[in-house]
């Protein structure tokens, strides 16, 4: 298990084996030089034409290789619900803006996202044209195929789809979106076409450092809609349950260099984390996991540290809907020398448009969120450490 000694915002990894980010340490078994693009054996970098890895090491995992934004670091951002769903304020504001994307979301927001090497969002939705809507479910999500560009004008490299709205149309649109998503070269976590490709864990060679993204779904709790996927049949990976999961973020910790776990949970329009979010949240640390996000509450949840390492709760809604909400990215950089910081980037859904804050709104979405959090503290400038 990875232990992180906290500095004033910084987080320092002390103990042996994380090679990628100690100062002076080898690079991994097949890794290649901090600041250099690994190739696979076909010569390929980034995505290549066997897209579920873009390329393949000699182990058969699924690699996806990217040359840091800045030498010596390594940056991963996160953001929470993002919703490309016909039928909804959103997607008319969309439309109402010539249907471009960037009419919606600010420059300075797709800035940051474009800085990081790793981008991530949950896609709550599913991308077909095909099923209906099931019967005695509220709200259904579906998105034109087509609506998949997006995410790669967002320079969005990554999604989660262990969510209960990727099976809202029935079984032929999980599959869909999955078909959308290779079409578009956009990596998935958390779904499958049978549970053996649910359960498949992501990788980013970023340099020399090897980073794994595993995916699940705690929702629904009471009445199941979303299926979980088999052997035979499509679906999502659940973890209300967690022992498969935590099984898979193992995996995940005995292959890579640092795991992310992103993870479906909670109650929507509940602000304070629940005690089963943190029950579980600490199982995946004591599991592997270096970072654990989570979203699905439609809210900010607070921010912990458990064995040193932060657990997000609820980053709430990115670009989901009308609804004025206060929300953030949050940015992870991790340098050669091995110090890790953690910043939040307070923002705001607002009339179907999400922006940075700053001056007085920054600072009292910062003081909410150091209000509800448990053991996680944000400076004025969003940087995290332990209270």
């Amino acid at each position: 298990m990875r232990r992180w000694m906290i500095l004033a915002g910084l987080t320092l990894w002390l103990s042996s084996g994380f090679g990628a980010v100690r100062a002076g340490a080898e690079v991994p078994v097949g890794g290649a030089a901090w600041g250099q693009t690994e190739k696979a054996e076909d010569g390929k970098s980034s995505k290549g034409d066997d897209f579920r890895g873009g390329a393949k090491d000699k182990e058969g995992e699924q690699i996806y290789v990217r040359e840091p934004h800045e030498k010596g670091k390594v940056t991963l951002s996160f953001a929470g619900d993002i919703s490309f769903a016909e039928g909804y304020a959103n997607m008319s504001y969309y439309y109402s803006h010539g249907g471009d994307i960037t009419k919606c979301i600010a420059p300075e927001v797709i800035a940051r996202m474009d800085g990081a090497d790793v981008m991530m969002v949950n896609n709550e939705f599913t991308y077909s044209n095909r099923g209906k809507p099931l019967s005695g479910k509220t709200f259904t999500f579906r998105a034109k195929p087509e609506m998949a560009a997006n995410l790669s004008v967002l320079s969005t490299d990554i999604v989660s789809l262990a969510n209960n709205h990727v099976h809202d149309y029935g079984e032929a649109a999980p599959t869909d979106t999955l078909d959308t998503l290779k079409q578009y070269k956009v990596p998935y976590v958390g779904a499958g076409r049978n549970l053996a490709e649910a359960q498949e864990i992501v990788y980013f060679r970023v340099g020399d450092m090897k980073i794994a993204y595993v995916s699940a779904t705690q929702v629904e709790r009471s009445y199941v809609y979303t299926k979980e996927a088999t052997d035979t049949k499509p679906g999502v990976l659940r973890t209300y349950d967690p022992a498969r999961f935590l099984d898979v973020i193992r995996r995940a910790e005995e292959t890579s260099d640092f795991v992310v776990v992103y993870v479906h949970w909670g109650t929507e329009g509940v602000s304070q984390f629940e005690a089963d979010q943190q029950g579980l949240g600490r199982q995946y640390i004591d599991a592997g996991a270096d970072l654990v996000i989570g979203d699905h509450p439609h809210c900010l949840q607070g921010v912990e540290y458990y064995k040193g390492v932060p657990i997000f709760y609820s980053l709430g809604n990115f670009w989901f809907n009308s609804k004025s909400l206060d929300t953030c990215l949050v940015q992870v950089r991790i340098q050669k020398e091995g110090q890790l910081s953690v910043q939040v980037l307070p923002a705001k859904q607002s009339d179907c448009y999400t922006k940075l804050l700053d001056g007085e709104e920054k600072r009292r979405v910062i003081g909410y969120l150091n209000s509800i959090s448990d053991s996680g503290m944000l400076d004025e400038e969003g940087y995290l450490s332990p209270k």
